[in-house]
């Protein structure tokens, strides 16, 4: 998701999990934020967290 403010377009940190380039989250408490605003913004129940693998931050993913 691109927003614009003052300072430029805002592109998330992403990483490579597999095939498919997922947004970082510096916290598991901010991709926690991150899951509820999904459910009420957008309508997308189910999505859990994980910590990534290959770099110290987390993921969401649908299905626990």
């Amino acid at each position: 998701m691109r927003r614009t403010n003052n300072q430029g377009p805002y592109e998330p940190k992403k990483c490579w999990v597999g095939e498919n380039q997922k947004i970082c989250y510096a916290t598991k408490d901010e991709a926690e934020v991150a899951a509820k605003v999904a459910e009420y913004e957008h309508g997308i129940s189910g999505l859990a967290v994980y910590k990534c693998e290959y770099g110290d931050h987390w993921h969401l993913t649908k299905g626990a």
